[in-house]
């Protein structure tokens, strides 16, 4: 992101299959990153219901979104001229 946004190095771009998954998952990023002593610099209300949760962790900012939403905003596209890295799947 730094080559087209001077706020972050990454954006990471989440999907859900409903609102209370999208807080769920944005819930679990954030537990997940305490551990590390990792912090989100933006909060988000218990049951968000826009559909579109954002945690900001300085350099990169996560995005979980409810897939229709995600759909309508359509970040890849806005920001198509940054380079794409995909992220290996954590084993479960």
């Amino acid at each position: 992101m730094r080559k087209v946004a001077a706020f972050c190095d990454y954006f990471i771009i989440a999907s859900a299959t409903s609102l209370r998954h999208a807080n769920a998952v944005a819930r679990g990023i954030e537990e997940d990153l305490a551990k590390d002593h990792i912090k989100s610099l933006s909060k988000f209300p218990v049951n968000d219901e826009s559909g579109w949760v954002v945690l900001d962790f300085g350099s990169a900012i996560a995005h979980v979104f409810y897939k229709p939403v995600r759909e309508f905003y359509a970040l890849e596209r806005l920001w198509s001229d940054a380079k794409k890295v995909a992220l290996p799947r954590k084993p479960h």
